[in-house]
């Protein structure tokens, strides 16, 4: 069971690719004349485009009492337009073939379709019209209400190991919007109302706080073109000005218990570390990266090797850091106890490799091994056009720049074992350690193990 967050890598194994054989990112950027940005790359290599659509809105944005709006928002944008009304967004995008789909996450929502590169511009007439003419229907938003609160019964409050994650959160955040569900918290979702929707999407959906992104089988002055013709006609409106909030520092370690139905208990614990961008030296999440998966790389990795095979001490194990935010992340490091073993003698466990990292530089070998698989799963996924595109929108709508994704795999290779020691020490020491322990209740029904949600921690869909 491993914690599986939205990341810029995941977990391959290859020999270490050289810095050439890496396709750079070359964009082709726009701007229209009411604010929207548009961000085109070329990959011929099929016949097929994607246009993603990033709002700079997300559940950090959210108040205390609207937690879970941009989700809730997200569900309406797919009840129609008066000139689309109904299923007719998913029925044509059906009957030429694409994909289309949509998620939520702390910094940013996004929207996106996936078809044969000449049937593109449906995706932008369909986007363009759900910037500004949403239907806002009381029994609509009624029933996405109704839907999201299932959702979070589900998703969270069913499952042991997500209930674990919201409190983490919860519990490492002070002022920074991070500590509030993607999803919402409950008592929020019973108290939003249409209102609330209308004037959340009035503020927020517009052509200055959105950006378009469109990768594949295209041409750029085409793609150019289509945006110009259905997204130039959106209105220019100003979006609401954020607030840049300073992090009150942690002072302390932090603990919490959750009782919930389980099988087996479960325990995860969390570091506030720098995001891409918002730390003192913007080599440390590289560093992170490959702390990450120096601890959690495959059945080779330190955790997999010592605590699940060596030691067994744990059933599983895993670890979870996420490069993009707009504020201070957490590296995160969970596991369930093997049978015979408990969740304190687990956690002693992983704490020992904690330190282990802290206490002397890691071997050159390991440490150019593990660089290499990290390498290895960016050249990878960079396959997909779909994962092209998510990096240039996570990345240009965070504040980053898309230019930055040509820098990963030289900061990757040039991490030290010197560098990995420093950023445990700095990062990985228990004043930035916050720690939730999932104590098992009785279970009513069929019995279950905790499992941990893929992106249980970064993006609702």
């Amino acid at each position: 069971m491993l914690i599986r967050l939205f990341s810029i890598v995941s977990l391959l194994w290859a020999p270490l690719a050289p810095a050439g054989l890496v396709d750079p990112f070359r964009v082709h950027e726009f701007t229209l004349s009411n604010g929207i940005r548009l961000f085109v790359r070329e990959d011929h290599r099929a016949p097929v485009a994607i246009l993603q659509v990033w709002y700079k809105v997300g559940s950090a944005d959210e108040s205390p009492g609207l937690t879970g709006i941009s989700h809730v928002l997200e569900h309406m944008m797919f009840k129609g337009t008066e000139r689309y009304p109904g299923n007719r967004f998913f029925e044509l995008i059906d009957a030429n073939g694409g994909e289309e789909n949509a998620f939520t996450s702390r910094d940013y929502t996004v929207y996106y379709e996936l078809l044969e590169q000449g049937r593109l511009e449906i995706a932008f007439e369909l986007e363009a019209d759900r910037m500004r003419n949403l239907l806002m229907r009381e029994a609509d938003f009624e029933k996405e209400r109704r839907v999201v609160m299932e959702e979070r019964r589900m998703r969270t409050e069913d499952r042991p190991e997500a209930l674990a994650l919201e409190t983490l959160y919860a519990l490492a955040f002070d002022n920074v919007p991070y500590g509030h569900p993607i999803i919402g918290w409950m008592g929020d979702l019973e108290g939003l109302t249409l209102p609330d929707l209308k004037d959340w999407y009035a503020r927020w959906y517009s052509p200055a706080n959105a950006r378009l992104v469109v990768v594949g089988d295209v041409d750029p002055a085409a793609i150019r073109a289509l945006a110009e013709k259905h997204f130039g006609r959106v209105p220019a409106h100003r979006p609401p000005q954020r607030r840049v909030v300073a992090a009150v520092p942690p002072r302390g370690p932090r603990r919490a218990v959750v009782r919930a139905p389980a099988r087996l208990p479960y325990l995860v614990m969390g570091y506030r570390t720098p995001s891409l961008g918002q730390g003192e030296d913007d080599a440390e999440p590289y560093v992170l990266d490959v702390i990450s998966n120096l601890l959690d790389g495959g059945q080779s990795a330190r955790l997999a090797r010592r605590l699940v095979r060596g030691a067994e001490v744990a059933a599983s194990a895993g670890t979870g850091y996420n490069t993009y935010g707009r504020y201070d992340g957490l590296f995160l490091i969970d596991g369930v106890p093997a049978e015979g073993h408990g969740v304190a003698e687990l956690e002693q466990a992983l704490l020992g490799e904690i330190r282990a990292l802290r206490e002397a530089p890691v071997d050159p070998d390991e440490l150019e091994r593990v660089k290499a698989q990290v390498v290895a799963a960016e050249i990878y996924s960079r396959d997909s056009i779909s994962r092209q595109a998510s990096l240039i929108g996570a990345a240009e709508t965070i504040g980053l720049g898309w230019r930055v994704l040509n820098e990963y795999v030289a900061r990757i290779q040039a991490v030290t074992p010197e560098q990995v020691q420093a950023v445990a020490r700095k990062y990985l020491v228990p004043e930035r350690r916050s720690v939730v322990v999932v104590e098992p209740l009785p279970i009513g029904g069929p019995a279950r193990p905790v499992q941990a949600a893929a992106g249980a921690g970064e993006a609702v869909r």
